[in-house]
């Protein structure tokens, strides 16, 4: 089954200005992907990175919200020595740390795609073997796959 790695702007992308034309189709791909999980159609992988940013996130609602749909998710990965060094490698290619260890986790874990909203974090992990990609992007990838 395909696993995804959502960062936490992807998890907050519904709060945003949906007023924007590209931030209105990001959330409804982030709805689909979600829609996908509870499916079982895709795997969702978490974090202790995730959970610490959640528990940073100063709006309630959202942070509630982020923290339901990391429920759903099949496989969590704890940060440890090894995904450490790999977050500092992955900061000297320009990472910003907490980019670097949400990385690094869904790496560790063998997540298939990395989803965020980030289009300067996706451009800077072009060399990884992982697809790292925008929400919109991976729902039009996986539909392709569908014959119908």
């Amino acid at each position: 089954m395909t696993s995804v790695y959502l960062d936490t702007s992807a998890y907050n992308r519904p709060f945003d200005d949906q007023t924007q034309p590209k931030i209105f189709l990001e959330t409804q791909a982030v709805v689909i992907i979600l829609q996908m999980v509870e499916a079982k159609a895709v795997e969702l992988i978490s974090s202790s990175v995730l959970e610490y940013e959640n528990d940073r996130n100063p709006h309630p609602i959202n942070q509630e919200a982020m923290s339901r749909y990391l429920q759903l998710a099949e496989l969590r990965q704890e940060v440890d020595e090894a995904i450490r060094q790999k977050a500092e490698d992955l900061e000297q290619n320009g990472l910003k740390a907490i980019d670097a260890l949400h990385v690094a986790c869904a790496e560790a874990i063998n997540s298939d795609y990395f989803i965020t909203c980030d289009k300067r974090l996706i451009n800077r992990c072009s060399g990884l073997t992982m697809k790292v990609m925008n929400p919109a992007d991976f729902v039009l990838e996986m539909s392709s796959d569908d014959p119908g």
